[in-house]
C-alpha cells in the first residue's frame, strides 16, 4: 500500500494530510453495487450486512492497544449506523496474524460474513503511527478497499473514522458521515438554575471540548460549512447577540450591532454570509449579513415572527419559520428575498426547519396533541414522514451524508435533554453518548 505521511499539533489536520495512497482500493467490482441496492430497499425489510471487524493486528509490542480501539471504533460506528450487524469477535474462528495475507474466506463464510475488515497498527521509528486495512468481500475473495495512513498517535480515532467512512461508502454506495463533529449546548445543574456551555465533540461523543464557560445562557450553535467557525446566540449583558467563534482560534465577535434582539442565526453555503432573525417591537424579520463587508440586507417585512432560516445546499432558497398564518409554519422563499410559499399543512404546528445537504428533504419540528415530533418532508411539502414523536423532541440537524438526523428530547420534571440520531426511514433510533444533559445540535460538514 502507498502512504502520505503527516503530522499535526490540533485535530484539525485535514483529511488529505493523513493519507492519499490507496493501494487496490479501486477494485471495487460488482460488490458495491449489490450492496448499494439492499440499502435503498424498503427499510421494513432491510437486513443489516454483516460484518467481521477483527482487532487490528499490532505491528509491535506497544501497538495492540491502538490496533484494538481503531477496530472497536469501527465496529461501534457501523453498528450504530443500523447497516451493518458486526459478528462478534467470540464466534471467529480464524485470528488474523498478518493483514497483507489473503485470510482463509471458508473461515468467515462459515459465521455467514459478508464482509471482513482486517488492519495493522504500528509506531514508526518517529514516533507516528502506520494504520492500514483491507475490505474484502467474503462471498468473491476480492478486496474492495486498502489504504494506510500516517500520523500522530494521537489521532487514531480520527483514523478509525475514516476507514469507517471508506468502509461505509464502498458497501453502501453512500458518502460515510462518520468523520465530522456535533457543537452542541451542554447542560448542567438543577432546572431552576441550569447552566449552559458550548461544547464540541466527534459524531460518537468522544472527543469532548468545552468552547465557553457557562456564565452567560448560549443557544443556536451552528457550524460554517466552509471554515473551522460555529455562529451561535448569547444571552450576555443587554439584548441577547449573534456570535462568531473560531475553533482553531478561540476568538470570537459579535455579528452586528444591532437594536433589539438577534437570534437563530445559520451559515450560507458559501460561508460568506449569515442570516438571522432580529426583533423589532413585537415581531421578527430576516436580515442577512455579508461578513467581508458587513452590509446588511432585509428579505422579509412583515408583521409576524420570521424566524429559524436554513439555505438549501445549493443557496438559492431558504425555508423558514413563520407564525403569518397565525401559527408556526414553514415557509420557503428566493435567498434573495421575494415572495414566501407555505409548504406545510398537517395539523399542529411546524418549526426549526433544516434543509438536507442533499437538498431532497427539509427537517422539521412538530408539535400536536401534546407530542413534539421530529419529521421531513420535500421542499415543496410533499411526502411528509415523521420520524419519532414523544413528549418534547426538537432541533433536528443532519448528518453530512443527509441519511440520518440528529436532535434532542426533554423528558421534563428533574432530569434533562439528551441527543438522539434516527434513520430519515424512521429506523434506528438511537442515544448519543454525552457528558451530561444536551440540546440544540448541529452537525458539522465531513471534516477535509
Amino acid at each position: 500500500m502507498e502512504t502520505t505521511t503527516a503530522m499535526s499539533k490540533d485535530q484539525l489536520v485535514t483529511r488529505r494530510q493523513f493519507v492519499m495512497g490507496s493501494g487496490a482500493a479501486v477494485a471495487v467490482l460488482g460488490f458495491q453495487s449489490a450492496f448499494a441496492q439492499r440499502v435503498r430497499v424498503d427499510p421494513n425489510e432491510f437486513q443489516p450486512i454483516p460484518i467481521a471487524i477483527p482487532n487490528f493486528v499490532p505491528g509491535g509490542p506497544s501497538d495492540g492497544d491502538i490496533g484494538a480501539g481503531v477496530s472497536q471504533v469501527i465496529t461501534n460506528n457501523l453498528k450504530r449506523s443500523g447497516f451493518f450487524a458486526p459478528i462478534d469477535p467470540a464466534a471467529f474462528v480464524e485470528r488474523i496474524t498478518d493483514s497483507d495475507k489473503p485470510p482463509q474466506f471458508q473461515n468467515w463464510k462459515t459465521l455467514n460474513a459478508q464482509a471482513l475488515v482486517v488492519g495493522r497498527t504500528t509506531r514508526q521509528n518517529d514516533g507516528r503511527l502506520k494504520a492500514e486495512f483491507r475490505l474484502w468481500d467474503v462471498t468473491s475473495g476480492q478486496q474492495l478497499a486498502g489504504q494506510s495512513y500516517v500520523t500522530a498517535p494521537e489521532f487514531w480515532r480520527r483514523i478509525a473514522h475514516i476507514i469507517s467512512d471508506q468502509i461505509y461508502e464502498r458497501m453502501t454506495g453512500e458518502k460515510g458521515y462518520f468523520d465530522s463533529r456535533v457543537v452542541f449546548v451542554d447542560e448542567t445543574g438543577p432546572s431552576e438554575r441550569r447552566v449552559k456551555r458550548l461544547a464540541l465533540m466527534d459524531q460518537d461523543g468522544a472527543n469532548v471540548r468545552y468552547l465557553t464557560r457557562g456564565s452567560d445562557l448560549v443557544l443556536t450553535p451552528r457550524f460554517s460549512p466552509t471554515s473551522q467557525e460555529i455562529t451561535y446566540m448569547e444571552f450576555g449583558q443587554g439584548d441577547p447577540k449573534v456570535y462568531l467563534f473560531n475553533i482553531e482560534t478561540g476568538q470570537r465577535e459579535t455579528v452586528g450591532n444591532f437594536p433589539g434582539m438577534s437570534f437563530s442565526p445559520r451559515f450560507s453555503p458559501d460561508g460568506q454570509h449569515i442570516i438571522m432573525s432580529l426583533q423589532q417591537g413585537g415581531n421578527s424579520n430576516l436580515f442577512v449579513m455579508d461578513l467581508r463587508s458587513k452590509s446588511m440586507t432585509r428579505l422579509t417585512d412583515t408583521p409576524a415572527i420570521d424566524t429559524s432560516p436554513s439555505y438549501a445546499p445549493d443557496g438559492s432558497r431558504l425555508c423558514f419559520e413563520s407564525d403569518r398564518g397565525g401559527k408556526p409554519q414553514i415557509y420557503v422563499m428566493p435567498a434573495q428575498g421575494g415572495p414566501a410559499q407555505r409548504i406545510s399543512f398537517g395539523d399542529g404546528s411546524y418549526s426549526t426547519p433544516v434543509w438536507s445537504p442533499r437538498g431532497d428533504y427539509i427537517a422539521f419540528t412538530k408539535q400536536g396533541g401534546g407530542q413534539f415530533a421530529i419529521g421531513i418532508m420535500k421542499s415543496d411539502g410533499s411526502g411528509e414522514r415523521i420520524l419519532t414523536s414523544g413528549f418534547h423532541n426538537e432541533g433536528p440537524t443532519f448528518a453530512p451524508n443527509g441519511r440520518v438526523v440528529m436532535f434532542f428530547r426533554d423528558p421534563g420534571g428533574n432530569s434533562g435533554p439528551s441527543l438522539y440520531t434516527v434513520d430519515i426511514s424512521g429506523r434506528n433510533e438511537q442515544r448519543v453518548p454525552t457528558p451530561g444533559f444536551a440540546s440544540d445540535p448541529a452537525w458539522s460538514p465531513l471534516l477535509s
